[in-house]
């Protein structure tokens, strides 16, 4: 019988919990985060909320989020958006209160796991999970097994110099602040109604992002680039551009070969937490 496990993802301003039992994620409850709060009561929040799925009797924990992590020691290094959590031994402090195993990554990682776990990402080798959402963010999945680099870093492309500020300015929800004023859920339900001006800042976003995918084909040239986040639910709106920033990458017998999708499994940052205490890495 398939055990009962956990996949938490916590971000700065909410945390999402769920039970995941035969690759599908059963109960799940989201909740917001007191980012500014102490750091212990930021631990007691989850414990209690975690506390609610004590029925199910979980035997394993994992927890994405958005910063560094040692990925032996399982302690969160230097959150900038909960302040407080600049070095919280996460993985310590929930094993000894729940008695199970607990492993603790950032949070791309776990877009990335579980997509190469239980998503298209089954069939490749080596793939990058991207996320598009208030921020920017990728991981890594080398031959088979999660690579997350010197405390859980490897893929951090956020801080990358681009045009006149960085990657993650022009390549997450950002951008539609930034660049036009609006939120990014404004101008994707203009584009879903038709707005030509709406589906040409779409088109411009995925420029942006096909930019921002050229530099990880030069270094990684990885067989698959899943996109995950919220922005990417209108990602109908942006491919056309994605797909004409890479029309002339310089290689393109490798741009032909990378598979380019966005990620079609509900959940499945929740799915690739709860794969974390069983992955290879």
């Amino acid at each position: 019988m398939a055990s009962y496990k956990m996949g938490i993802d916590i971000g700065a301003t909410k945390t999402h919990i769920g039970i995941v039992k035969d690759a599908q994620v059963i109960q799940e409850i989201k909740y917001p985060t007191r980012a500014l709060a102490p750091q212990e009561a930021i631990i007691e929040d989850l414990i209690a909320q975690m506390n609610i799925f004590a029925e199910f009797g979980f035997e394993s924990v994992g927890i994405g989020v958005p910063g560094l992590v040692d990925d032996e020691t399982g302690i969160v290094y230097d959150l900038t958006n909960i302040p407080s959590w600049q070095e919280v031994p996460l993985k310590k402090r929930l094993e000894e209160h729940f008695k199970i195993p607990v492993r603790v990554t950032n949070d791309a990682n776990m877009f990335a796991l579980g997509e190469k776990t239980y998503g298209a990402g089954k069939n490749y080798k080596n793939l990058v999970g991207i996320t598009l959402g208030s921020g920017f963010g990728a991981g890594l999945i080398v031959d088979h097994k999660m690579y997350s680099g010197i405390l859980s870093s490897a893929g951090e492309m956020a801080d990358i110099p681009y045009l006149d500020k960085t990657i993650e300015d022009y390549c997450s929800g950002k951008f539609f602040k930034q660049q036009h004023g609006l939120e990014g859920i404004k101008v994707s339900r203009l584009a879903v109604a038709g707005d030509e001006k709406a589906k040409q800042i779409f088109h411009e976003f995925g420029m942006h992002v096909g930019a921002s995918i050229r530099i990880i084909m030069n270094i990684l040239s990885p067989e698959a680039i899943f996109l995950g986040g919220s922005v990417t639910t209108s990602y109908s709106f942006f491919e056309q551009g994605i797909l004409e920033k890479l029309n002339d990458y310089p290689f393109e017998r490798v741009r032909k070969k990378v598979h380019i999708a966005p990620s079609k499994i509900p959940n499945i940052s929740i799915l690739g937490a709860a794969a974390l205490v069983d992955a290879a890495y």
